[in-house]
């Protein structure tokens, strides 16, 4: 014998209206916060809602309003990064605590692969978002492309080349960096590299940037190893390669903290003394930075703030209003590592 399973049959405004006792036009003018309505049927409406389990069909909503209340998060980096980099989850929280002030439902859209990237854009023309926050887009990003395409009120965090010209909230990655390798730099180093990383991003190339103008005369291309991506496994990897290259080596610039922490474990490794023979500065100030041993000195990014603040501009679009770009301040947090 089969089993079919059969899904429960969903109340309707019907339904609440014959619990109420009134018509469906008052049960309807209630639900839609309509004034005229007196209190008493608005009791009524409520309690009958209550009792008959009646959950609002958004999609039939949709379809009239052209509206799906809903914000896509647009996330361009790989599975294996999305629990490892913490600023990603910063800027979530960030988003869906603006979002959901404004009764929108922020929706996370991950892209791993060029397969992904092709699903996320026939996802966007579909309408089931009215807007997006886009996270680590690369140079000459194609959902980027495809938002511009649809006409979808968006915002970048951060400010990559070669996209279309939406808003974005961002920090200014070039003079971070310079300044943080310039406080290194004072403290007597000499020889000084820099594991870079996602170069194929504004932040990853404007950090290497910074790096380069605070060096100066000193900046030396042996002096730099390159990763795809912020990781412990880039650091620790870097580390090893910067050593094989420069055994006198005395001070680091890692991308990101991530990348620092997996320079600082293969120091100790490799016997250095952090930081009496190697200073090491990181970038983000994240959880890692306070795991680090010492801790970690570093650049704090507001990244909750950078993650409000763009969704605030995909907000401001949606009422017609411009989205202004906006370049957050960040600060040096100087700690044990340098």
């Amino acid at each position: 014998m089969s089993l079919t399973r059969t899904r429960a049959r969903r109340a309707t405004i019907n339904d609440v209206a014959d619990a109420a006792g009134l018509s469906r036009g008052t049960v309807s003018r209630v639900m839609n916060g309509e004034r005229y309505v007196s209190d008493e049927a608005k009791q009524a409406v409520e309690e009958a809602i209550a009792r008959v389990g009646y959950v609002r069909n958004n999609a039939a909503r949709n379809l009239v309003t052209q509206e799906s209340r809903a914000i896509g998060l647009i996330i361009h980096e790989p599975h294996s990064l999305l629990f490892e980099d913490p600023n990603i989850g910063s800027i979530l929280l960030g988003a869906n605590e603006v979002l959901s002030k404004a009764d929108y439902q922020l929706v996370s859209l991950i892209i791993d692969s060029d397969r992904d990237s092709r699903r996320v854009a026939d996802y966007l023309r579909g309408g089931l978002v009215d807007g997006a926050v886009i996270i680590s887009a690369r140079a000459s990003d194609p959902i980027a492309a495809a938002v511009a395409e649809i006409g979808l009120p968006a915002a970048f965090v951060g400010h990559p080349e070669g996209t279309p010209e939406l808003p974005y909230a961002a920090i200014d990655n070039v003079e971070a960096a310079r300044n943080i390798t310039s406080r290194l730099l004072q403290t007597r180093r000499n020889r000084v590299g820099m594991i870079a990383s996602a170069l194929d991003r504004d932040s990853g190339k404007d950090r290497l940037a910074g790096f380069r103008a605070a060096m100066g005369e000193r900046f030396s291309p042996e002096m730099v190893v390159e990763y795809p991506l912020y990781t412990y496994a880039a650091g620790f990897d870097g580390m090893q390669e910067l050593l094989r290259r420069a055994p006198d080596i005395d001070g680091v610039f890692a991308a990101s903290d991530a990348v620092a922490a997996g320079a600082m474990t293969a120091l100790q490794e490799a016997g250095r003394r952090v930081p009496e023979d190697v200073g090491i500065v990181g970038f983000d100030d994240s959880s890692w930075a306070l795991r680090c041993r010492p801790q970690l000195s570093t650049v704090r990014q507001p990244a909750d703030l950078l993650g409000s603040t763009a969704a605030e501009l995909v907000l401001a679009q949606l009422q017609g209003l411009p989205g202004t770009p906006r370049v957050l301040e960040t600060t040096i947090m100087w700690r044990g590592s340098a």
